[in-house]
């Protein structure tokens, strides 16, 4: 009785590799070890690279002129077919790789088998990711740089709007809004310049690695890298097939701009609840409840600040499949993509949701600034105003102390006090102490670089602005 093949189960002939084996692969293995499910999304990369490995080795003579054409005229009708949805992608040839290259030979014929000579599957995946990545960069960089010119846009338009600002979630000292935007503003200035930074690891040409020590064939690396736009080929054969530093690093920066993009959304939810009131987000960015006819619930930065763990787990996830790997290729390495993708694919949309929303935030001043006159938020500059007349600033402390206690118990702010009940606490105070307790002055007595005065959040904004491009 003879065996008979499995659907979508190749025999060993079929593969590239089946000469070495004398049964076919399992159809569940063959299943369990397959990659093209999610990695045929590499296939324009993939094509890209192939087509610049065909004109290197035509220009170093392995492959002759018309070979090369073949090849390229070939590749591109497999990335027509693939973009026009006539591609079928097969199980059996286990990845991108395999049924580009498969689809190209039924095209040309056996010239399509001699586009892998100088390279293997470990040096095109390292080269093909490392193109997808690269390309997705620029686009997350856009993106970064969309929901800075937003923060900046806002920021100047709430320069004067006052708010407290908190330590411990307390009232500490007035700020405006636009100094309080301006430092989420800063927090995405780092996380623009640790991509860019990410960005030159990953421009590195590992293809000419081949499987790990390089090829026989007169290649010339160079060539390729610069056809391919990388800054260089990499300096080693066995790290160049196992390096996956450069989506760590993608995934560290990743992890601490979702980071970075919690904390706004933890503060974007305060200030929409009833308890703050301090800010309206625009309808399209919200949803209401099924059974509370009221509810008018901030969906997007929940779901951001949901999506953060995401991320970090799948930073946790790269770290721990390169741990212990030996040199050079392992099939772990497989595991790679998945994280790296979904990575990708949740800070763009995270990105592009807040550069949609942030520009639309309308802040409620009103209540900001009601909320600011609560908690004795000009305390420090009472006491600034003591030392500035002579008193050292522990007793200063003590002095300012003594009228906060006052005030709790008489449910009344410093500013709400009589100059009489002021100098209770010390004979310093004076009728000029009005100027430096009320709201307004407080910010605009920070007029420095960094500080929370109107003028230097404008100042601020601009220098911003002209970094920013």
């Amino acid at each position: 009785m003879t065996d008979q093949k499995k659907p979508d189960q190749a025999t060993t002939s079929e593969k590239p590799w089946g000469g070495r084996f004398s049964e076919p692969t399992d159809a569940f293995v063959e299943r369990f070890t397959a990659s093209v499910g999610f990695d045929q999304r590499l296939y324009h990369h993939d094509i890209t690279g192939s087509i610049a490995h065909a004109t290197m080795l035509a220009e170093v003579g392995v492959l002759t002129t018309e070979e090369r054409d073949s090849i390229i005229d070939g590749l591109n009708g497999v990335k027509e077919d693939i973009e026009a949805g006539r591609f079928e992608w097969s199980v059996s040839l286990e990845d991108v790789h395999m049924n580009i290259e498969a689809q190209l030979t039924n095209r040309i014929g056996i010239t399509g088998k001699k586009l892998h000579t100088g390279r293997s599957r470990n040096d095109q995946v390292a080269t093909d990711i490392r193109l997808y990545l690269r390309d997705e960069i620029d686009v997350i960089a856009e993106e970064l740089r969309r929901l800075q010119a937003g923060l900046l846009d806002l920021a100047e338009r709430e320069a004067d709007t006052i708010m407290p600002g908190f330590t411990h979630l307390q009232t500490a000292q007035p700020v405006t809004f636009g100094h309080h935007l301006l430092a989420w503003y800063e927090m995405l200035v780092r996380d623009g310049e640790r991509l860019q930074d990410c960005r030159k690891r990953v421009n590195v040409m590992p293809l000419g690695a081949a499987a790990l020590a390089g090829t026989t064939y007169p290649i010339d690396r160079a060539m390729t890298a610069r056809l391919l736009g990388f800054d260089r080929p990499s300096e080693n054969s066995l790290d160049s097939v196992s390096d996956r530093d450069f989506a760590i690093e993608f995934c560290s920066f990743a992890a601490l701009l979702m980071t970075h993009m919690s904390r706004f959304s933890e503060e974007l939810v305060l200030w929409t609840s009833a308890q703050f009131d301090f800010i309206d987000l625009p309808d399209r960015f919200c949803t209401g409840s099924s059974i509370m006819p009221q509810k008018k619930n901030p969906d997007v930065p929940e779901l951001v600040r949901g999506k953060t763990g995401r991320v970090t787990g799948h930073l946790m996830c790269l770290l721990t499949l390169m741990k212990s790997q030996p040199l050079a290729y392992n099939k772990d390495n497989q595991e790679d993509k998945e994280p790296l993708f979904d990575t990708v694919d949740t800070i763009k949309g995270c990105l592009k949701a807040y550069a949609d929303m942030v520009p639309a935030i309308r802040a409620k001043a009103d209540n900001m600034r009601v909320a600011a006159k609560r908690g004795f938020s000009t305390a420090t500059d009472l006491a600034d105003y003591l030392v500035k007349k002579g008193m050292p600033f522990r007793d200063a402390h003590e002095v300012v102390g003594k009228a906060v206690a006052f005030g709790v118990a008489e449910e009344r702010d410093l500013s709400d006090m009589t100059l009489e009940e002021l100098a209770r606490f010390s004979d310093t105070i004076g009728d000029d102490v009005f100027d430096v307790l009320t709201l307004e002055g407080s910010v605009q007595a920070r007029d420095h670089l960094g500080g929370t005065a109107p003028a230097q959040v404008r100042a601020a904004v601009a220098r911003a602005r002209k970094l920013l491009g």
